[in-house]
């Protein structure tokens, strides 16, 4: 059982602690509730261009990574859809750093054309490299644009299109800045070798005096139902054909989020797993086959992805697909099958918690979903999940009518 103790400090910031004294290490992960779904759909890529400005420095802190690296320290960062996080891991008796640099930076972060331009073009260059210089590396900007017709997860992390990083304003990326990151819509995790008391000071020493602007909350468009199968069609310069398809499905906190989870595991999950043993190995159909989950916190997707083996048609391989969970539709998970999921599960929940960064980063997403202590009922969760239930959502999501599929073709020489 992790234990967690909590503080709301006046200015609305959350505070998460979890005390570790197997390590002589300290994490302190600071969670903004920020991510591309709050964008506008006119200029995108905003919070994860944001994610890299946050290094450039502070009005009193010029350098970010350079005291970090005089005391031992390490960070780094990531956006997603929903939340941008930030995390620094630093020997515990040079916590007091950690807190002096993240405090800062949310305090008052040196805006300047020159920070922008430098961060601009690293984003930039991030696009063309990851979306349109990589084979199949604009599949996420077309099943987001095919499966999703009114909510903003419409468009990936990196933005819908890089003119939207490239027309950017200093003023725009301001007005960024003061809407978001402010302390009542950011969540700070203290874990490691350090007492609650000693991070509760440190966290109202730092923190405290940090004006909290309001937020209002952002009312997500809710995606209409789909109803008829959407397709597409398209050729590329990549090495072959692959297959993408997508299912609608609940969000992070719906009870059949776990049984999803599990679903995809009995698909593609390691060398025993349906999709590989079946149309990998046996029938050689795809030279790889992959089935995961969005885990986004509003409804997502329920992906399968594979490429094809040479010689085999997308319409076969599509074909077998849905075979697959026809057969998972119709026979229940066997017993024996699915308690090797959940155990599977459970151990690699166990070893991730037992690292004090994974362990910061989870309990602030949990403290999001509203309950850090929620950390502590992820594998009840998953073991309660039956074959039944699993057949209820197979039965319910994999229909063709809430399928997107696209056939993602190499160009042939003519």
């Amino acid at each position: 059982m992790i234990k967690v103790n909590r503080y709301t400090l006046e200015n609305g910031l959350q505070l998460v602690h979890c005390e570790d004294r197997s390590t002589q290490m300290v994490a302190l992960n600071v969670l903004y509730k920020v991510g591309s779904r709050d964008e506008n759909p006119d200029h995108t890529g905003f919070a994860h261009l944001f994610e890299h400005l946050m290094f450039g420095g502070s009005v009193n802190i010029p350098n970010f990574d350079e005291p970090l690296e005089l005391a031992g320290g390490e960070n780094n960062a990531w956006t997603n859809s929903d939340i941008t996080n930030y995390y620094i891991s630093v020997p515990r008796q040079n916590i007091e750093t950690a807190f002096w640099l993240e405090s800062d930076r949310m305090l008052s972060l040196d805006f300047n054309p020159r920070s922008l331009e430098v961060q601009r073009q690293v984003v930039m260059e991030e696009f063309k490299q990851r979306s349109l210089n990589q084979p199949y590396g604009d599949i996420s900007h077309l099943m987001r644009r095919l499966a999703y017709k009114k909510h903003p997860y419409r468009w990936p992390t990196i933005g819908k299109k890089l003119s939207h990083i490239a027309k950017a304003t200093l003023w725009e990326v301001q007005g960024f800045f003061e809407r978001f990151y402010t302390p009542s819509n950011a969540i700070v995790v203290v874990t490691g070798n350090i007492s609650f008391e000693t991070a509760k000071q440190r966290t109202v020493k730092w923190f405290g005096s940090i004006e909290g602007r309001q937020v209002l909350p952002k009312a997500f468009v809710s995606e209409p139902q789909q109803r008829s199968e959407r397709r597409l069609t398209i050729e590329r310069n990549v090495p072959a054909d692959a297959l993408y398809m997508a299912f609608h499905m609940c969000g992070r906190m719906h009870p059949d989020y776990y049984a999803f989870d599990i679903v995809s595991d009995v698909l593609a999950n390691g060398r025993s797993s349906r999709f590989t043993q079946h149309l990998v190995n046996d029938r050689k159909l795809f030279s790889n086959l992959d089935a995961y989950i969005s885990g986004e916190v509003d409804p997502g997707l329920f992906h399968i992805s594979g490429k094809m083996a040479q010689g085999v048609s997308l319409e076969e391989g599509e074909a077998a697909i849905w075979e697959e969970l026809r057969v998972l539709k119709e026979d229940l998970v066997l017993e024996k099958e699915l308690q090797k999921l959940k155990n599977q599960f459970e151990a690699t929940q166990t070893f991730n918690n037992m690292n004090y960064l994974n362990l910061a980063q989870n309990l602030a997403f949990f403290e999001l979903m509203g309950d850090a202590e929620l950390i502590n009922k992820e594998v009840a969760r998953y073991q309660a999940i039956t074959s039944q239930q699993l057949q209820s959502i197979v039965r319910r999501a994999f229909d063709h009518s809430n399928c997107c599929v696209i056939h993602y073709k190499a160009k042939r020489e003519s």
